[in-house]
């Protein structure tokens, strides 16, 4: 069984005692019933291994586990996952960005993490997030975060029903997942983007890179020091980085986008919205155009193969006819967004280990 952010969160809501949870990771009870999970978005399993060794408190925590992140390897996708507990083909957040179905002629293309105030996040994604479960029961659940996404669609679909703390530095975040667990039977989720951004801007490994690193190594520091006793800390991610190689760009000076409708996803992932009649020839054409640069296969293959997990029937036009998954490290590049995509260094979405693996570590305090 996939091991990913939703075995994760239910594992630890499972340890609080929530009912419908289950206890996935098989983790063993804490007395102090305080828990607190650090997602630090883009830290793949390559960044532990490759400078673990040199972070002075990271290292000294217990590796516990690796961990998959979900398909798409993306952050809509994930953090759905870890706020509800649920396959992507069950939350519906199956990708960065994806259709709406029945949006009107053409229809329109959701961005999970800009939202667009057409589309009601209640409905979207209508399952009750652990957060909201976990409240309801008497589980004391924060949210701790840059102010900056309180009340952003993507924050309402996925992790809505924590009680929320908006923060602006490393000391706030810590400070206030501190008080979020003053109390037992609570949880604490803490969310930092920077290692996720430098590796975006300036790749992984780089300077910037190796800098966010020692941030999150700080806030380590700051949350083992002012977390209750009785807290029980975990680290993990929503996955990895992998810089980019060879691109394309879609619709530059090729057919790539003959006969297709509408295009989503992401540079690692393409999700092609296509006329059941003209599958087979936009296939091909990707295929003899892109070689073994790209994995190409229908819904029903994607389905089957279980890349979503189960999947309801309200989400299954969401993905596309077609699903193109890129290689090794290329990017499939969208030509209105060329110049944006082409800069970026890092880029996550794909099936590689360098994107999928992530790490969870842990310390009992």
């Amino acid at each position: 069984m996939t091991q990913t952010l939703a075995e994760l969160s239910q594992s630890i809501f499972a340890t609080l005692g929530l009912a419908g949870s289950e206890n996935l990771l098989g983790f063993a009870g804490n007395e102090g019933a305080r828990e607190c999970l650090l997602l630090v978005d883009g830290l793949g399993k390559n960044a532990i291994d490759e400078f673990g060794s040199k972070l002075k408190t990271l290292k000294e925590l217990e590796y516990k586990a690796t961990l998959s992140a979900t398909f798409p390897s993306t952050t809509a996708t994930s953090l759905t996952s870890l706020g509800t507990g649920l396959s992507p083909g069950l939350h519906g957040m199956v990708g960065y960005t994806m259709r709406v179905p029945h949006s009107g002629t053409p229809e329109r293309i959701l961005n999970a993490l800009k939202w667009d105030e057409r589309v009601d996040p209640y409905i979207f994604q209508p399952n009750k997030t652990l957060f909201e479960r976990a409240n309801e029961a008497g589980i004391r659940s924060s949210h701790i975060s840059a102010k900056r996404y309180a009340d952003t669609g993507f924050t309402k679909a996925a992790l809505r029903g924590g009680i929320y703390v908006g923060v602006n530095s490393l000391e706030e975040l810590a400070s206030g997942a501190s008080a979020a667990l003053r109390d037992a039977n609570s949880f604490a989720y803490v969310y930092l983007n920077d290692v996720d951004e430098a590796s975006h801007g300036s790749g992984f490994g780089s300077d910037k890179f190796v800098a966010a690193l020692e941030k999150v190594d700080r806030l380590i520091e700051l949350l083992l020091r002012h977390l209750p006793k009785g807290t029980r800390l975990w680290i993990s991610s929503d996955h990895g980085m992998i810089n980019r190689g060879e691109f394309v760009v879609i619709g530059k000076d090729n057919d790539l986008l003959k006969e297709v409708n509408l295009m989503a996803g992401e540079p690692r992932v393409r999700y092609l919205y296509v006329d059941e009649d003209k599958c087979d020839a936009v296939r091909s054409r990707w295929e003899d155009e892109l070689g073994e640069s790209v994995t190409v296969l229908t819904r029903a293959e994607a389905l089957s193969q279980g890349l979503f997990g189960q999947v309801r029937d309200s989400v299954v036009e969401r993905i596309g006819d077609l699903v193109v998954i890129a290689q090794g490290d290329f990017i499939l590049v969208e030509k209105e967004r060329e110049a944006q995509q082409c800069a970026m260094v890092g880029h996550h979405g794909g099936t590689t280990s360098q994107e999928c693996e992530i790490p969870l570590l842990t310390r009992s305090l």
